[in-house]
């Protein structure tokens, strides 16, 4: 704890950030750079450059798989209601070994049914679908969480979910949750003191990050979750409902900050039932119906198609 409360005050500006800490040089990169010009090859012959990446229309997926999902099935295994026979008592225990009975019914739930798609740096898609379709058992899927029953997924980077529950530590305070989730994606004190504020501020929880975040309403916890989570350029996304606490503003802002991440070349999966936010900051959707992938396409296409299904 007193290592924390160390990194906090160097974090809070009580220790100035050693000059030139984490500054990439400028000038340095792996060839020359690009102008959009032509330029004059080994020959003499003038060869048009090729393009900055990055550069390229958002909404044509025309960068490097980040995520391929390959015929995924996710089953879940789930004990039924015990009978009278099968209540845990010492007398039906007895009467299950001696009958040489097995352990109460087992049931099998198919969450995901031969899933496959391929999603690419700068996609941003939306899931859609009905509760229980497998939504949020896709994102838990891709993230690393959940085991696949058949098939594999394969992703570029270490995706990192973000959900309305995800762990932060309720009995610290807020700007002690900071400094722990932006360690715990791997960032250095420098660059955790240089986003404190901003994390600070587009959250909007202001003289509340003093205090434990036992004290902050569902909205005021989702959106500081957000904040940290959004906070690094991330290769893989996953936004499982984050932006359904929050209010007109900070929705207008958390879509700007995940056209941001696109931008930077990731991927982000995003999870809503508020089908405006879908469409507005989506360039895919992906719609699941009882596991399986029932279309995927253009957002006002498959959107138009969910709302009629």
């Amino acid at each position: 704890m007193a290592e924390l409360t160390k990194e906090l005050s160097q974090v809070k500006g009580d220790k100035p950030a050693v000059p030139g800490e984490d500054v990439a040089a400028p000038g340095k990169g792996n060839g020359t750079p690009n102008t959009g010009k032509s330029a004059p090859g080994t020959d003499g012959q003038v060869r048009p450059q090729p393009e900055t990446p990055g550069k390229r229309p958002l909404d044509v997926p025309t960068g490097t798989p980040t995520v391929i999902v390959d015929d995924l099935h996710i089953v879940y295994r789930v004990y039924g209601a015990a009978s009278e026979s099968e209540k845990g008592n010492a007398v039906n225990a007895l009467t299950r070994i001696l009958k040489r009975q097995g352990r109460p019914q087992m049931k099998e739930v198919h969450a995901v049914k031969g899933v496959t798609f391929v999603a690419y740096h700068g996609d941003a898609i939306g899931i859609v679908g009905r509760n229980g379709s497998g939504k949020s058992t896709l994102l838990r899927a891709i993230a690393g969480l959940l085991p696949p029953h058949e098939g594999a997924v394969y992703t570029d980077g270490q995706p990192s979910l973000l959900g309305v529950n995800a762990a932060l530590m309720r009995e610290l305070t807020g700007e002690r949750n900071i400094v722990l989730g932006c360690y715990a994606m791997g960032m250095t004190p420098a660059e955790v003191r240089e986003k404190y504020q901003d994390i600070v501020d587009f959250s909007g929880i202001d003289e509340f990050v003093q205090l434990p975040m036992s004290t902050y309403s569902s909205g005021m916890g989702a959106r500081l979750r957000f904040a940290i989570s959004s906070a690094k350029t991330h290769d893989v996304l996953l936004i499982d409902e984050a932006l359904a606490t929050g209010d007109r503003e900070f929705r207008k802002k958390s879509q700007e900050r995940i056209r941001q991440i696109r931008e930077s070349a990731g991927t982000v999966f995003l999870v809503a039932h508020d089908l405006r936010v879908i469409e507005e900051t989506c360039n895919r959707v992906i719609w699941l119906h009882k596991g399986k992938i029932k279309m995927d396409g253009d957002p006002k296409e498959v959107l138009a198609a969910y709302n009629k299904g």
